[in-house]
C-alpha cells in the first residue's frame, strides 16, 4: 500500500501519547515544587497591626495600674499636708487618781464650810451664802484618824448612858449618823456595840427596805442611834416618818473612802442629798444651838 511507512500506525499514537503523558507529568512536578508566592502585602499589614493592637492594649493597661496606685498615694500625701498633725490629748485625772495621790487628811469644819458655799453658790445670792455659814460652836472636835467610830462616840457624848434613858419620843433620834451606802452603814451599825449599850440602832437606807417598812417600824418602836443615806433619811423627814425633835449629834462619815478613794463628798449624787438634807432641815437647828455637826 502507498500509505504505509514500515511502521505501524497503532504504535506511533501509543508513542505520542505516552510522551504527552510524561509532558504533562514533568509540569506538574515542576509546579509542585516551585514555591508559592504569598501576598507579601496583606500578611505584613496584618502582622503590623496585630502587634501595635497589643501594644497599645499592654501599655494602656500599665497607665491605668500607675494611676490606680499613684492616685490614692496622692490623695493621702494631700490629705497628710493639708490635715494638722493630731495632737495627744491629755487623761483626765479622775478623782480616784488624785485622792490615791494625795495623802489622807482628817476633814474639818473649814472643808464642810467651803464645800458648802461652794456648791450654793451659783444656787443663791451673797446675802443667802452668809446665812448658809456656821459658827465654830456649831461643830464637835473632829476625828484625827485615829479613833474608831466607838471610841469617837465616847469623846463627843462623854454622857451617853444619861442621854439615852432620858431619851422617850418615837419616830426621832438623838444620834444620826450620815454615810454613803447601806454596806457602809451596816458595818457602822457594828461597830457601835461597844458605844451604844442598851440604846436600840435603826437602819435608814433603801437597800431591801420600804420606806413604808421603815414608816412604821420608827411610829411603833424606841429609838437612840439612826445609820443611813441622806437621801432616805431626807425622804424618812419629808413623809413625817422620822422627826428632827430629839436630835442632838450629826455625825458625818467624812474621812472614810470607798474602793475608788472616794469619799462620801467625792460621789456628785450623795453630795447632792446631803446638802439638800443640810439645807432643808439642819441648818436652822445649827443655828439655834439644838444640833451639833462633828466629822469622822
Amino acid at each position: 500500500m502507498g500509505d504505509d511507512l514500515g511502521d505501524e500506525w497503532w504504535q506511533h499514537d501509543s508513542k505520542s501519547d505516552s510522551s504527552e503523558v510524561e509532558e504533562d507529568e514533568a509540569e506538574k512536578k515542576k509546579s509542585t515544587n516551585k514555591p508559592i508566592k504569598e501576598k507579601p502585602n496583606v500578611s505584613k499589614k496584618a502582622e503590623k497591626r496585630k502587634t501595635l493592637t497589643g501594644q497599645t492594649l499592654t501599655a494602656k493597661k500599665k497607665k491605668k495600674n500607675e494611676e490606680a496606685s499613684n492616685f490614692p498615694m496622692q490623695e493621702s500625701e494631700m490629705e497628710k499636708s493639708t490635715k494638722s498633725p493630731r495632737k495627744r490629748k491629755r487623761k483626765k485625772k479622775t478623782i480616784t487618781d488624785v485622792l490615791a495621790a494625795s495623802d489622807p487628811k482628817p476633814g474639818c469644819p473649814a472643808d464642810l464650810q467651803n464645800s458648802l458655799t461652794g456648791y450654793f453658790s451659783d444656787k443663791r445670792s451673797v446675802i443667802e451664802q452668809e446665812e448658809l455659814k456656821l459658827q465654830d460652836s456649831c461643830f464637835l472636835t473632829c476625828n484625827d484618824l485615829t479613833h474608831s467610830l466607838s471610841s469617837y462616840l465616847k469623846h463627843i457624848c462623854p454622857k451617853w448612858a444619861k442621854i439615852q434613858k432620858q431619851h422617850t419620843e418615837k419616830q426621832s433620834v438623838v444620834l444620826l449618823i450620815v454615810c454613803s451606802s447601806a454596806l457602809r452603814a451596816i458595818e457602822l451599825i457594828k461597830q457601835l456595840t461597844t458605844f451604844k449599850g442598851e440604846a436600840k440602832a435603826v437602819k435608814l437606807f433603801a437597800k431591801h427596805i420600804k420606806i413604808e417598812q421603815q414608816v412604821k417600824l420608827l411610829q411603833k418602836g424606841l429609838f437612840h442611834i439612826g445609820v443611813g443615806t441622806p437621801c432616805r433619811i431626807s425622804d424618812l423627814i419629808h413623809r413625817d416618818g422620822l422627826s428632827l425633835q430629839a436630835l442632838r449629834f450629826l455625825v458625818l462619815d467624812w474621812n472614810w473612802r470607798d474602793q475608788k478613794s472616794r469619799r462620801m463628798m467625792d460621789i456628785p449624787e450623795i453630795k447632792l442629798d446631803f446638802f439638800k438634807l443640810l439645807e432643808s432641815c439642819i441648818l436652822d437647828r445649827c443655828r439655834a444651838a439644838n444640833v451639833k455637826i462633828g466629822l469622822f
